[in-house]
């Protein structure tokens, strides 16, 4: 029979269905007078009632429905007293007892009538839909009978609906009928559809873009409307996953080729040239203060060595050795070659100007160092002295010997290929006039009792030609200061200084003769001339220049070597004259006199 009835809870099948929204699973109607279907009174059938003798046994009752499928007596189990009694008295049929009875109020306890004798009712085969469920037009009521005379029909089984004027019409036998409603195990919502797999797709548009006449008309039609669509959707997700594909081949590519290249940098052998080099010669400059790594940076990019760690690795400790300097390298020298040359001074493409030497000696540092004819930067520096930078106040003492002397500051300086006589020399006077400014050289000449910074410069030569060490500067510049004075009746205010002779002769004697040393007449001639000399007589470096900003203020007059090594300072001329007889004692011992 047909499973007309609810689950625990209220399911609606359809907004139009007849039982929708009834008042439980019990299936009963709702009372008359009631409105059930959103305001709209329910169509009522004419009752009738039937008189029938009383069941013989009242204490049977008929089995109600419990959710599952009906339950019948056993129609083996005849009552004997039953069958004699009842078995020819005819009942009155109706209509609605051929077509079921309507349940009468929710709560009201239905008692089973007794249907028809069997041979009186035809029989009827149910029907079942396509899922296997009786859809209620099919009666169990007649096989129940025909198995038991007695049995009572299934009162909420589906019956054919009368001809009654005014009856509702059923809604689930006709054409139009909606479904009939689902057990309360099968209620479910519909499934969405789901997307043909995308091989059975392109299998059907390659066949012929189409399903076949055995293909339901429904997906017929989502096939042919929203076929463009799908298509649509599927090339886009194909898109994607393409898109998707090529990023991560990109990321684990790009991660493979670092890592490769980070362990590669770690722990394989350093890329190294091998032998002394070859092809072009690079001038290399390395600054100050570089260290091992930022060497071999410089060397790296310049095409000397192979990698940075294999100069690292050859330098080792003795990298901390090399200079800053400019370096003649070859290309593709291997990195023991060109630590090699990097530790050897005589290598470093540098030209170093001593403190004390005086610039004819610094021009000859100069041609040698760029390969120049002798005389060649001399040239330049008495035709272009004006136009190397010299400060204000030097160069101005027609007497000078030589302007640019002085100012050609004793240091290390770089040569590269484009380095000339000009260029080195004007380097050299910026040095030399960058550092008085800064020892203030020209505020410090009055405090000095100096007539301007040209004479401080050339004391600062003095000292730096006469004293032996720079312990001995400070008091060296103490007796060029005494000298000076008015008050000295000593020297008579002359310097008396070997040296200023020796400048004039471009000679270094520690022996000559004094008588013709004070005849000669020369403004540089410091043992004929009172005062100092128009302008230095060599290139001070930064020791000499800070002994003559500040003496030693010891009051020392004199001084003698008397071993050539070692200067002794007194402060009378008593003292200097002992001195120097024992030094002369000692020279004519060896020369045998």
């Amino acid at each position: 029979m047909t499973e007309y009835g609810r689950g625990g809870g209220s399911e609606p099948w359809h907004p139009e269905d007849p039982l929708y929204g009834d008042q439980g699973w019990t299936a009963h109607q709702t009372q008359q007078g009631q409105v059930p279907y959103g305001g709209a009174p329910q169509q009522q059938e004419p009752q009738y009632q039937e008189q029938v003798p009383p069941y013989p046994y009242p204490e049977q009752q008929v089995p109600q429905y419990q959710g599952g499928p009906q339950q019948y007596p056993d129609p083996q189990y005849q009552d004997p007293q039953y069958q004699q009694q009842y078995a020819a008295a005819p009942y009155p049929q109706y209509a609605e007892q051929q077509q079921g009875w309507a349940p009468q109020h929710p709560g009201a306890q239905q008692q089973a009538q007794p249907q028809q004798q069997p041979q009186q009712v035809q029989s009827q085969q149910p029907v079942y839909d396509a899922q296997g469920w009786d859809t209620g037009q099919g009666q169990y009521a007649a096989a129940a009978v025909q198995a038991d005379p007695y049995a009572v029909a299934d009162p909420y089984a589906q019956q054919a609906v009368g001809g009654y004027p005014g009856e509702a019409p059923d809604l689930y036998t006709t054409e139009d009928a909606y479904p009939p409603p689902q057990p309360p195990g099968r209620r479910h919502l519909e499934p969405e559809p789901v997307d043909e797999p995308e091989e059975e797709l392109q299998e059907e548009l390659l066949a012929g873009g189409g399903g076949g006449d055995d293909e339901p008309r429904g997906r017929r039609g989502d096939r042919k409307g929203g076929g463009g669509k799908k298509t649509k959707e599927k090339k886009r997700s194909g898109t994607a996953c393409l898109v998707a594909a090529v990023v991560m081949v990109g990321v684990i590519g790009g991660g493979g080729y670092y890592g490769y290249s980070y362990i590669k940098e770690r722990f394989a052998t350093a890329a190294d040239f091998a032998g002394e080099g070859s092809g072009e010669t690079v001038d290399v400059e390395i600054p100050q203060g570089s260290t091992v790594a930022q060497i071999g940076n410089i060397l790296k990019k310049n095409g000397i060595v192979a990698s940075v760690d294999a100069f690292t690795a050859a330098a080792g400790s003795k990298g901390n050795a090399i200079q800053p300097g400019v370096y003649p390298l070859k290309k593709k020298m291997s990195a023991a070659a060109a630590v090699a040359v990097m530790l050897d001074p005589s290598k470093l493409n540098v030209l170093t100007v001593p403190e004390g030497k005086r610039t004819y000696e610094v021009y000859e540092l100069i041609d040698k160092r760029l390969g120049k004819q002798a005389g060649t930067t001399e040239e330049i520096a008495k035709r272009e002295a004006k136009n190397l930078g010299l400060p204000a106040w030097a160069g101005n003492n027609p007497k000078l010997i030589d302007p640019l002397e002085g100012f050609l500051y004793p240091a290390r300086y770089d040569i590269g290929k484009d380095s000339t006589p000009e260029s080195m020399l004007r380097q050299m006077v910026k040095n030399a006039s960058d550092k008085y400014t800064e020892l203030g050289v020209e505020a410090k000449a009055k405090d000095l009792g100096l007539e301007n910074p040209l004479q401080v410069i050339t004391v600062a030569s003095l000292v730096n030609a006469e004293g032996k060490h720079h312990e001995d500067f400070r008091k060296m510049s103490e007796v060029v200061y005494n000298r000076l004075k008015k008050t000295n009746d000593v020297t008579n205010q002359k310097i008396e200084f070997d040296s200023t002779y020796n400048y004039i002769k471009r000679t270094s004697h520690l022996n000559f003769n004094i008588k013709e040393a004070r005849a000669l007449d020369n403004p540089y001639n410091t043992h004929f001339v009172k005062g100092l000399p128009p302008g230095p007589i060599g290139n001070p470096g930064e020791e000499a220049l800070s002994a003559t900003l500040n003496p030693d203020h010891g009051g020392w007059m004199f001084f003698v070597s008397v071993d050539s090594k070692t200067t002794t300072f007194t402060k009378t001329y008593e003292e200097h004259q002992k001195l120097v007889d024992e030094f002369l004692a000692r020279q004519n011992q060896k020369n045998g006199g």
